[in-house]
């Protein structure tokens, strides 16, 4: 029966501290016998105030020396302030290194501040990666990953997708029938896929540089013609090199890679809607080539045209 000691700090996001013990909890009720043993825990063995009032605990770290593994939730996104104020499990980490831990969503960063992510595989929230790389260098972040698993490290991405890594934990721990029986109580894919899909695609038009929010409309509107660079430039009245510095400062896209983006969020909803074939789907958001469309595809989605359709008509 392994043990899992669950992280509580005043910055822990209740949300992914209940769903990951509501997965366990699942898991123990399906396979009939307490298959996972739970223990809350805080840096002192002190009830956390947490933002929903007093969470009580069973014990302090000592307690994490004696688990299998030691979880942490997430933590928010003001990164600093919480690494500064759990130093206690910081040094924690830093005294036990083989010990199996595991995170969600930006928990990861306390990991990493205490070092038990150094030369291990990880992930976090899709919205984090840049702090993250810079400030744990050492760490080969995979951030594209909703899950990953580097022999004793354990982290998912956004906070949702704890529920995926403590699935994945169930089918270690327990079967592969246990982990599909309590993604079935909580409705969710068992199996879904890349953290990338996940991530928004289109910057919302701009508001301080109008011109630019403007021509992002059009884009919407005309994305299956041909539109080159000039065309583009005309809607906002400047040269092309004019249009790639604005564009570009205001989206952080460049205006081809924009409408790129445009097409594939296009052809998403004909794929998911309709039963046009891929070719005639890559015609009508305007794309000749349906080898070019598919590669496309997969970079910014993270699956073939035809395995977004069959997930989208499986859901």
């Amino acid at each position: 029966m392994p043990v899992i000691a669950v992280y509580v700090c005043p910055h822990t996001v209740v949300s992914s501290l209940s769903t990951a013990l509501d997965c366990f909890a699942l898991a123990n009720r399906f396979a009939g016998k307490s298959l996972f043993k739970l223990r809350k825990i805080s840096a002192d063995g002190r009830p956390v105030t947490t933002l929903y009032g007093e969470l009580a605990v069973d014990g302090g770290l000592e307690l994490a020396s004696v688990a299998d593994l030691l979880l942490v939730p997430a933590i928010g996104q003001d990164i600093d302030p919480v690494l500064a104020a759990n130093s206690p499990l910081l040094r924690w980490l830093e005294q036990h290194p083989d010990k199996p831990v595991a995170s969600v969503c930006t928990g990861a960063f306390l990991l990493a501040a205490g070092g038990a992510l150094d030369g291990y595989r990880a992930t976090t929230h899709w919205a984090m990666a840049e702090p993250f790389r810079q400030r744990f260098p050492r760490v080969r972040l995979e951030v594209d990953q909703l899950w990953t698993h580097d022999g004793p490290r354990f982290c998912s991405g956004g906070a949702l997708a704890g529920i995926d890594l403590c699935l994945h934990l169930v089918q270690l721990y327990g079967s592969d029938w246990l982990a599909r029986q309590v993604a079935g109580v909580l409705v969710v894919d068992y199996g879904r896929g890349l953290q990338s899909r996940f991530v928004p695609r289109l910057p919302l038009p701009q508001q301080q540089d109008p011109a630019v929010g403007n021509l992002q409309r059009w884009l919407e509107q005309h994305h299956a013609q041909t539109v080159t660079l000039e065309a583009m430039a005309a809607q906002l009245h400047c040269s092309p090199r004019t249009l790639m510095r604005r564009f570009k400062e205001a989206t952080g896209l460049t205006p081809n890679d924009y409408l790129q983006r445009v097409r594939i969020s296009a052809a998403e909803a004909l794929l998911a809607s309709g039963r046009q074939s891929v070719e005639q789907v890559a015609l009508r958001v305007g794309y000749e080539n349906r080898a070019a469309f598919a590669k496309l595809f997969k970079t910014l989605t993270g699956e073939t045209p035809a395995a977004y359709r069959q997930r989208c008509q499986r859901a």
